[in-house]
């Protein structure tokens, strides 16, 4: 039996009698407790201690949190965050009541700017632990009624640059769903205007939808096809997110037993890596950069009924959302807007964390920032034009959920803050800390090390530790004038969409995206030298700043090295991505053998297997590639393209459309397919993780150097570098 259980035990027939109290006895029994807790709280942050007595109790709060690390359950897991709440609280209050007394003007300066980057840091992880606590982890509702009386559905399929190739897989698993065929129809909502997408879906018996202008992008996109369809229930799905054709029966349930829920969201995953974990070598093996929110984050806002809209891979009501005018037009991250909307109008918002569907990740560094740059310019103006902690309609719980998904997006100014700050004292001498240097470690190591053990722990299956910072290091520049600039004029800027798909390329060195993070290194490498200058003639105390300081700005080294890896591009020479998946397949050669084997990937055009011991098939060779839905075989010629040992390439011949839908069916929409890996890496290791960035870092300077090296006129007269190449 858990701990949790147990307290629930000792605890359950209090809390039985409790609940047959009156109302206002149980609401003032609940205040007094809360303010006792308060008073108390309050008491443990501010009471002051010498240096000796703050040591030791940081010691006993991270040694109490390594204890409570061991236990599973959510009562331990609430232990550690009040932990980490004490140490941090405690260090904040300190911080502002006994450190800020600077003398002259540029220590004032680089003092304030860092402690209001510490601000805002705290304030997000306090609202992170709001948010992560106790996830909801809602489970599927199994659909009891007949089909004849499940509701209708609108598919919406929006597209504007995306290819057709990309597009028609999309259109092919939405017709794959498993709904009754006269209550299910898929539209194909085209902001290119393009001829053969409209001759494609006449010719699948699909619906083409477009409109004579593309005001508001996406969202207006979507509003023209609200206007012109008529099913119950819409489910969202951008051109490249293929659903599986369980997602109806999976997300419907809900809808049926909650007549006041508008919106249910689903993971957003992807059967591709992305710059990240293409260009670090991390796919499947660390966590990227969206799996926190979608494995954690959304399970925990679903608890205070504050589940977001992501824009795809949903199900809408329509009734809810024409009450509040359809997708929202006034702001660029228009899906998130929407559910804030329908939060404010009092309808519910779910979270189902089962991936049912799957899409193409950014394929490139710049690709991937740009999109960054939408979403964090799209959160601050919702921040500034419909703050989530101001007007009326939603609970306190909604109100922290929403601001710290908008706060996130502001982590380009303390980003910044943190990797120059040790540069402060090391490179100006400007002292930020009015403090000695011992009792700045004894207040700051435990709230740094009990916030990273906790988050360790509460994200350990979704993020790993130090990751976070890599992530943000690589946006902060970029995300940091559109944020400020929206913060300004937040109707300021325009829709851009990302683009998927067709970018081929050789191995490069994006110079562009890299030069902030080449000068954030070289600053810190700068500091770290000048600290060792310090060093002589300085009396005992100077030397423990100095040390700090220089841990610091090590620690900044190998963040920004890591980042500098990032920007190092990889080789891309698939136009269409492989997705992982081992299914049986019949291989029949040409003189009637027959064969059996396991994909190990497939893709539109093609799959990967791996042949039984002592087979072996010659490139070249034609095959007929059979794949089976029960009891049903579907035939695809082919040929071999690559034979190495007992592995083997086969594209397929030129396919019927009949055929694309099929091989789409028995491949992308397979209701298994998404579900299975998804969160089930390794969990965390703090230790395992620090090692893990700072080999990167390692790769990265290495990176860098070889780069600088393919610029130097010998290198370009004996081997003249690609375009992509340069700086």
């Amino acid at each position: 039996m858990t701990l949790e259980r147990r307290v629930e035990r000792l605890l359950g027939s209090s809390l039985r009698h409790a609940r047959q109290w009156p109302g206002r006895l149980r609401r003032t029994i609940l205040w007094s407790a809360a303010l006792l807790c308060t008073v108390v709280l309050a008491g443990v942050i501010s009471a002051p201690a010498s240096l000796s007595q703050q040591a030791l109790l940081g010691l006993l709060l991270v040694v109490a949190a390594l204890v409570l690390r061991r236990f599973e359950g959510r009562l331990p897991i609430i232990a550690m965050i009040s932990l980490s709440l004490i140490a941090s609280l405690r260090y904040m209050y300190w911080r502002l009541s006994e450190t800020l007394q600077l003398e002259n003007f540029h220590d004032t300066l680089f003092g304030y700017t860092l402690v209001a980057a510490e601000l805002y840091a705290l304030v997000v992880l306090v609202f992170g632990y709001v948010q992560t606590a106790w996830p909801l982890r809602r489970r599927p509702i199994l659909l009891e009624q007949a089909p004849e009386q499940w509701p209708s559905v609108d598919v919406f399929i929006t597209t504007v640059n995306e290819s057709l190739e990309i597009v028609k897989v999309t259109v092919f698993a939405a017709q794959g769903l498993d709904w009754p065929e006269d209550k299910l129809r898929v539209h194909v909502l085209d902001d290119g205007h393009r001829e053969e997408f409209r001759e494609f879906c006449e010719s699948v018996g699909a619906h083409y939808l477009t409109r004579d202008t593309n005001l508001h992008a996406k969202a207006g996109n979507f509003n023209a096809a609200l206007r012109v369809t008529q099913g119950e229930y819409i489910a969202a799905f951008d051109a490249d997110h293929v659903p599986s054709r369980s997602f109806l029966q999976i997300a419907m349930g809900w809808f049926l037993k909650d007549p006041r829920l508008a919106m249910l969201q689903t993971p957003h995953c992807f059967f591709s890596p992305d710059p990240f974990e293409k260009n670090l070598d991390t796919w499947h093996s660390v966590p990227n950069e969206g799996e926190l929110f979608y494995g954690l984050v959304q399970d925990g806002n679903d608890l205070w009924n504050a589940a977001m809209f992501c824009g795809s891979c949903a199900l809408m009501r329509r009734a809810p959302l024409e009450a509040v005018g359809g997708m929202d037009e006034t702001t660029l991250t228009e899906d998130a807007h929407t559910s804030l909307k329908l939060n404010r109008a009092g309808y519910n918002t779910a979270y189902l964390a089962l991936p049912q569907a799957a899409g193409m990740a950014t394929e490139n560094l710049s690709r991937h920032i740009n999109q960054r740059i939408r979403w964090a310019r799209g959160m601050t103006q919702i921040f500034r034009t419909d703050n989530p902690m101001l007007g009326r309609g939603l609970t306190l719980g909604q109100r922290v959920c929403y601001t710290n998904a908008m706060l996130h997006f502001f982590y380009g100014f303390p980003r910044m803050v943190f990797l120059t700050a040790p540069l402060a004292y090391l490179i100006f001498g400007a002292q930020i800390f009015h403090a000695a240097p011992l009792m700045v470690a004894a207040y700051a190591f435990p709230h740094l090390l009990l916030a990273n053990l906790t988050n360790s722990r509460i994200q350990g299956r979704f993020r790993h530790s130090y990751w976070n910072e890599v992530y943000e290091t690589v946006l902060a520049w970029y995300i940091l004038p559109p944020v400020l600039m929206a913060m300004i004029r937040p109707r300021s800027g325009h829709f851009n969409v990302t683009d998927k798909g067709g970018d081929l390329h050789p191995e490069f060195f994006d110079w562009k995206m890299a030069r902030p993070y080449i000068v954030l290194l070289l600053l810190n490498i700068a500091g770290v030298l000048f600290g060792i200058y310090d060093y002589l003639g300085a009396d005992d105390t100077t030397d423990i700043t100095v040390l700090l300081n220089q841990l610091w700005a090590l620690y900044n080294v190998m963040v920004t090295s890591a980042a500098l890896a990032v920007a190092s591009e990889s080789r891309q020479i698939r136009s269409e991505p492989r997705v992982e998946a081992q299914l049986p397949v019949s291989l029949q050669r040409a003189d009637g053998r027959l064969l059996q084997s396991i994909t190990e990937d497939f893709s539109q055009h093609g799959l990967g297997l791996r042949l039984a011991e002592g087979q072996s098939i010659a490139r070249g060779e034609r095959l007929r590639v059979s794949l089976f839905r029960h009891e049903q075989r579907y035939d695809f010629d082919g040929t071999v393209v690559s034979s190495q040992g007992r592995n083997l390439g086969i594209q397929f011949d030129p396919l019927t459309l009949r055929q694309q839908s099929d091989l789409v069916h028995l491949t992308f929409a397979r209701a298994d397919t998404w579900a299975m890996s998804w969160g089930t890496g390794k969990p965390d290791s703090p230790l395992a993780a620090l090692r893990e960035v700072s080999a990167i870092g390692l790769h990265g300077i290495a990176e860098l150097l070889r780069a600088t090296v393919r610029l130097l006129p010998l290198a370009r007269r004996s081997s003249p570098p690609s375009a992509l190449d340069t700086p």
